[in-house]
C-alpha cells in the first residue's frame, strides 16, 4: 500500500529509541522527511538519522523538552526552516519524572511539585507540539496529528498516577481536536500502545512480568515497537482518510 508520504514532513517526538525510533525509520523508509528528536540521547538520534538516510531519505535531529515550550516552538521552527512545511506529527514523548512507579511514595505523600511536573509535561508538552505545527497544516489544508497513549490511561497502575492521568487528558484533547481540526483536512487521533517490547522494558522490568503479561495477552506475546509504528504510520499517512478522534488500541488486545 503507498500511504501517500513521499515528500511529507513528519516530526516524530521522542524518536531516539523505542516506538519512536521504529516510527521515525517507518516513515523515513515511505518517503517521509523525519524530524528525529532527543532530550537525553543526541547518538541515538543521530543513529535513527542516519538509518533513515542510508534508505535514501532525509531526516533532521533536534532537540526537543516536553517541559519547555521553547524548546517545543524550536523544533517545529528548525523543520519549518529546513523544508517550509510540517505535515505529520507524532506525539510520542513522555516524561516519567523522578520517582519510578515501583518506588514511588503513596499517593498521599506524593509531593506537588513532581505531580505537577509530570503532568504538565506530558499534557501541555503535547499541547504546545499540536499548537506549534498546526498552522502549517492549515496553510496546506492537509494535516495528521497521531498522540500515543497507554493502557495505564484506561487500567493505571499504582504510582503512576499523574502520568495515567496526563494520558487521560491527551484522549480528552484528541476527542475535542478531532472536531475543531477536521474542517482544515487535519486528522486527529489516538494510539494506545500496551506493555511493548522496547529496550527500555527488557532492562527495566524483570522477564518473569514481562514473561505474565505476554501470557495474557490474546496473542500470547508482547508487541514490538516496529508493529506498534504500523498503526502509527498508517494514522499518519494520506491513506488514512476516514479515521479521525479514535483511541486505537496497538496491543494485541492487551491494555
Amino acid at each position: 500500500m503507498d500511504l501517500g508520504l513521499e515528500g511529507r514532513v513528519a516530526l516524530v517526538t521522542g524518536s531516539s529509541q523505542g516506538i519512536g525510533r521504529a516510527t521515525a525509520e517507518l516513515l523515513g523508509r515511505e518517503g517521509a522527511r523525519v524530524v528525529v528528536t532527543y532530550r537525553n540521547h543526541r547518538d541515538k538520534a543521530e543513529a535513527v538519522a542516519a538509518t533513515i538516510r542510508e534508505q535514501g531519505g532525509d531526516a533532521l535531529v533536534v532537540f526537543f523538552d516536553l517541559a519547555s515550550d521553547d524548546s517545543i516552538r524550536a523544533a517545529a521552527a528548525a523543520a519549518l526552516e529546513r523544508w517550509g512545511r510540517i505535515d505529520v506529527l507524532v506525539n510520542n514523548a513522555v516524561q516519567w519524572g523522578s520517582v519510578a512507579p515501583g518506588s514511588a511514595p503513596p499517593f498521599e505523600a506524593l509531593p506537588g511539585d513532581e505531580w505537577r511536573k509530570v503532568l504538565r509535561a506530558n499534557i501541555e508538552g503535547a499541547y504546545a507540539a499540536i499548537q506549534a505545527v498546526v498552522p502549517s497544516m492549515r496553510e496546506r489544508r492537509w494535516g495528521r496529528i497521531v498522540n500515543v497513549s497507554s493502557g495505564l490511561a484506561v487500567n493505571g497502575m499504582p504510582g503512576s498516577s499523574a502520568y495515567s492521568a496526563a494520558k487521560s487528558a491527551l484522549h480528552g484533547l484528541t476527542r475535542s481536536l478531532f472536531k475543531e481540526l477536521a474542517p482544515a483536512g487535519i486528522l486527529t487521533n489516538v494510539v494506545m500502545a500496551g506493555l511493548t517490547l522496547t529496550d527500555h522494558a527488557r532492562d527495566a522490568i524483570p522477564a518473569a512480568m514481562l514473561d505474565h503479561v505476554a501470557q495474557s495477552s490474546p496473542i500470547k506475546r508482547l508487541p514490538t515497537p516496529a508493529e506498534v509504528a504500523t498503526t502509527i504510520a498508517f494514522l499518519a499517512s494520506a491513506a488514512n482518510t476516514t479515521v479521525n478522534g479514535e483511541i486505537l488500541l496497538s496491543s494485541g488486545g492487551h491494555a
